[in-house]
């Protein structure tokens, strides 16, 4: 049979469910190792683009991926690998909240660092809870530096109408901590999704994980891929030098050090250095990404 294109809806054991013109069809990966990935934790992820040939009864075998547009990729601490776990996406909705579970601006920073050309929208679910100074100063931040943000609150209808209006025609990746209500918004925006929910642990203030596999859901409107909720994500190994970029306040500084490159952590005549101690950079968000680079050496000292 000739080749078809589709696109990855999950994959479970390396068996993968393929969207095509066709229908779907249970894909394995050709030769079982598909060239390119031997350095990843999973060779394909929800919203990657396939080559496959079409078998009997709906299945078929995956022969190649399509080159990605983007990709928003974690380090698996237990394997000790990149994982992949979206791609060709037009954001990525880091959700949060204020409270149960508290709210952890360093936890949307590493979301952040982790999106590979893709924009994050940062969303405070659980919008009805009380918001104290210090979360809405962050974010106002988050919007300051540029980012979209949203509130929403399943008992507001008009904050879930707002953001459904804003994703309308767009592919999603949400991302976001164990128990900040990430199921409870899908099913919110595309109810057909009918994703599984859970309460907060009492115990310990924190989610229980519910979504154990990212996977595509479409609707007529609106493409989300849901990532399982995690307590911590860690920055995958990256050129130390890149993280500054992903930081866009540090982005606009760098350039005028006078050590190039610099990783503004002692180096002399550092602008950003001197952009935190006049204010100019928010003293937590420094410190994020001093805690970034700190985790990704740790890692090559792991590796190595």
């Amino acid at each position: 049979m000739n080749d078809l294109i589709g696109i990855i809806e999950k994959g479970i054991n390396n068996i993968y469910t393929v969207h095509s013109e066709g229908g779907n069809y249970l894909c394995r990966i050709k030769g079982k190792k598909l060239p390119g990935s031997e350095a990843v934790y999973n060779p394909l992820a929800p919203g990657d683009r396939v080559i496959f040939t079409p078998a009997a009864h709906s299945t078929g075998m995956i022969s190649s991926l399509i080159p990605r547009e983007n990709s928003f990729v974690r380090w698996n601490m237990k394997r000790g690998l990149p994982q992949v776990m979206a791609a060709n996406v037009d954001a990525v909705l880091c959700t949060t909240s204020p409270d149960n579970p508290p709210f952890r601006p360093r936890f949307i920073d590493r979301v952040i660092v982790c999106a590979d050309n893709v924009p994050v929208i940062v969303v405070l679910n659980k919008a009805d809870l009380p918001i104290n100074a210090e979360t809405s100063a962050r974010m106002n931040h988050y919007r300051h530096l540029g980012y979209t943000v949203f509130q929403t609150s399943m008992y507001q209808k008009v904050t879930i109408d707002t953001l459904r209006n804003f994703l309308s025609g767009k592919t999603i990746a949400v991302v976001g901590q164990s128990g900040v209500g990430k199921s409870t918004l899908i099913n919110a925006l595309m109810p057909e999704a009918a994703q599984r929910t859970a309460d907060i642990s009492e115990k310990n203030n924190r989610g229980k994980h519910i979504t154990n596999f990212a996977v595509l859901l479409k609707s007529e409107y609106l493409t989300i891929i849901d990532t399982p909720g995690i307590r911590e994500i860690q920055v995958p190994v990256l050129d130390l030098h890149l993280i500054g970029s992903r930081f866009p306040e540090i982005a606009r500084l760098q350039d005028r050090c006078s050590f190039q490159p610099c990783l503004h952590r002692g180096e002399p005549d550092c602008a950003v250095a001197a952009a935190v101690e006049d204010g100019s950079i928010l003293t937590d968000r420094y410190e994020s990404y001093l805690r970034i680079l700190e985790s990704i050496e740790e890692l090559k000292r792991d590796a190595y």
